[in-house]
């Protein structure tokens, strides 16, 4: 997973290149991404169903090759000078409605493989391969335009997606035997009664929801704080995300140091204070170290509370719902973020990008401070 994810960023950055290139259109740009978005908000349900009504592995056995077949399609095109934007559009529409039944077996897989013992250090370590991938990926996306040109990063993109399809195939084990209902309409029923009755998971959904609509959504005003607060430029601001990174980064490698440990919903509160006093002090910043420094850890404390939320959920559901569960999860997650980057956006354009940036931060303080007080029990689990 790890060299298929540096691929799909090379492809990301080489795709809004690309993009631009055709179009010179910042809005179209935003839309592209608002379009391999937004299926995950639509169709993760569905794709939890299918998780919990199917074989995982073969599951994301079918997403993988169809991921790698829309990669090679779209290095076709652009190699034979063919690609539209409306092309784009129908692959990043594509790509977004794979990720939706992809995302849900590829969260709940994890358990199946390592057991409950092992799930919140390989989760850990999975947020390892992210981050890495997140840090390699755009920083070498640069040179392979310039080496083998748009196509070539495709192409890349489309084999990368081959150590994915032969991990899958090489790895042996079962998965729990579940019953299966009458109809998948009684399985999205289900999973919503469990929810509603369960105080816990409602409230762990929330916070990644808080983080994913009004903290997260920094990234997006990220070029915009730069350039008019820090006037550092873009190579200021490739230097900023870098830093977000590694603190990401480095807030995977301690979790997945300390292992199975107690008390993981003290850390999860404690890790999204963290999160908003740090996005709090980044949008008083008017000195770039001071900024850097502070995104460091906005990028550690939320890959930490994402990956607690993420390992407590699984902990917490019965097995024969996990998948419904990681596609919850997946829509508070990934699929509640074009909503936030376009309240991020409105924001900013009314009372400034770093009063947009302090009213997010302080939303997700009382958020989390609120969670602490009506939610106590989090921090016994």
């Amino acid at each position: 997973m790890f060299i298929s994810l540096i691929g799909t960023w090379v492809q990301n950055i080489a795709l809004s290149w690309l993009v631009f290139e055709l179009t010179r259109s910042a809005f179209l740009l935003g839309f592209v991404g608002f379009l391999g978005s937004i299926p995950v908000f639509l169709f993760s349900i569905f794709g939890g169903v299918l998780a919990d009504r199917a074989n995982k592995r073969n599951i994301l056995i079918f997403t993988q090759v169809s991921f790698m077949c829309l990669a090679f399609l779209l290095a076709l095109l652009t190699q034979f000078k063919l690609i539209t934007p409306l092309q784009i559009m129908f692959i990043a529409l594509a790509n977004g409605i794979i990720m939706s039944f992809d995302a849900p077996a590829r969260q709940a897989i994890v358990v199946e493989m390592v057991g409950k013992q092992q799930l919140f250090n390989a989760i850990a370590l999975n947020s390892v391969a992210f981050n890495s991938s997140r840090i390699i990926g755009p920083a070498i996306a640069g040179l392979l335009i310039s080496a083998v040109g748009m196509s070539g990063c495709f192409y890349l993109n489309g084999l990368s997606f081959c150590a994915v399809i032969a991990a899958l195939f090489w790895i042996k084990f079962q998965g729990f035997k579940q019953g299966k209902s009458s109809s998948a309409f009684k399985d999205m029923k289900d999973l919503l009664v469990f929810v509603r009755a369960r105080r816990l998971v409602l409230a762990l959904l929330s916070m990644v929801a808080a983080i994913s609509l009004f903290g997260i959504s920094y990234v997006i005003l990220m070029p915009v704080f730069v350039n008019d607060i820090l006037g550092a430029g873009v190579r200021g601001l490739g230097i900023l995300m870098s830093g977000t990174g590694i603190g990401a980064l480095a807030g995977a490698l301690v979790l997945a140091r300390l292992g199975d440990f107690r008390y993981k919903g003290k850390l999860l509160i404690y890790a999204g204070f963290l999160f908003s006093v740090s996005l709090i002090v980044f949008s008083l910043s008017r000195n770039y170290f001071f900024a850097l420094f502070s995104l460091i850890f906005v990028g550690s404390s939320s890959v930490m509370a994402i990956s607690l939320v993420n390992t407590l959920l699984q902990i917490n559901v019965p097995d024969k719902l996990r998948g419904r569960i990681m596609s919850l999860f997946m829509v508070t997650f990934a699929g509640i973020m074009p909503f936030g980057n376009l309240i991020a956006g409105t924001l900013a354009q009314t009372l400034g990008v770093s009063s947009a940036l302090l009213l997010s931060g302080c939303i997700c303080a009382v958020l989390f401070l609120t969670m602490n007080i009506f939610f106590a029990e989090i921090k016994s689990l």
